[in-house]
């Protein structure tokens, strides 16, 4: 096994040997458990498929409760599949975060990034605008600009970069380490942000 599947709590600061402060995350990494063990015999491939947070039945698809009952695990919210799975592990069994990370590990943190609905060029892509320069024209300061020709191409290049909706996506952030583990609480300072809001779920891969 190489990650867990934590919930993220908020930032703080801690202070290292030098006194200086360091900005981490605090993730909630609470016992994963193991829904599904995948083989090259039976699926193609080897991998291990973890849940957390656990799920009300009533808010569980029957598909999804067939799933669970077959291994034998309450329903859960969240389930992830990781492939480097050298240890060999049963259907059932919980994953806590000190099997998997040690302090000074480093780590690779997916979440999903805020949304920001619908935001211009100057946001999104980091125009510039106009400054004052808008020669007696109004609302110019942060407008895109030229998106293409007239006559020939007769069309605008998909890619263009314009304004639209912002935030949302699937981020990977490489790079991370750990700072410090608090196995009593179930909780990973990691140094450096992830991406998220307060309470979404995270996926931490030690590299």
């Amino acid at each position: 096994m190489n990650g867990l599947i934590g919930k993220k709590i908020g930032m703080t600061s801690i202070f290292d040997e030098a006194g200086r402060s360091i900005a981490c995350t605090v993730v909630e990494a609470t016992p994963n458990v193991v829904t599904q063990v995948k083989t090259v015999d039976t699926d193609g491939y080897d991998a291990v498929q973890l849940g957390y947070d656990p799920a009300k039945v009533k808010n569980t698809s029957n598909q999804m409760m067939g799933h669970f009952k077959k291994a034998g695990v309450d329903p859960v919210k969240k389930l992830v599949e990781f492939k480097d799975c050298s240890v060999e592990m049963n259907i059932g069994d919980a994953i806590s975060m000190t099997d998997i990370f040690n302090e000074g590990d480093i780590v690779s943190a997916i979440g999903t990034s805020k949304g920001k609905g619908f935001q211009g060029v100057v946001k999104r892509h980091n125009f510039r605008g106009v400054g004052d320069a808008t020669h007696g024209q109004h609302n110019r300061l942060r407008a895109p600009g030229s998106i293409g020709a007239a006559s020939y191409p007769a069309k605008v290049f998909k890619g263009m970069r314009m304004g639209g909706r912002m935030g949302g996506d699937r981020v990977k952030i490489k790079g991370l380490s750990v700072i410090k583990m608090m196995p009593e609480q179930n909780v990973i300072l990691i140094k450096g942000a992830i991406p998220g809001h307060k309470g979404s779920l995270v996926i931490i891969e030690k590299r």
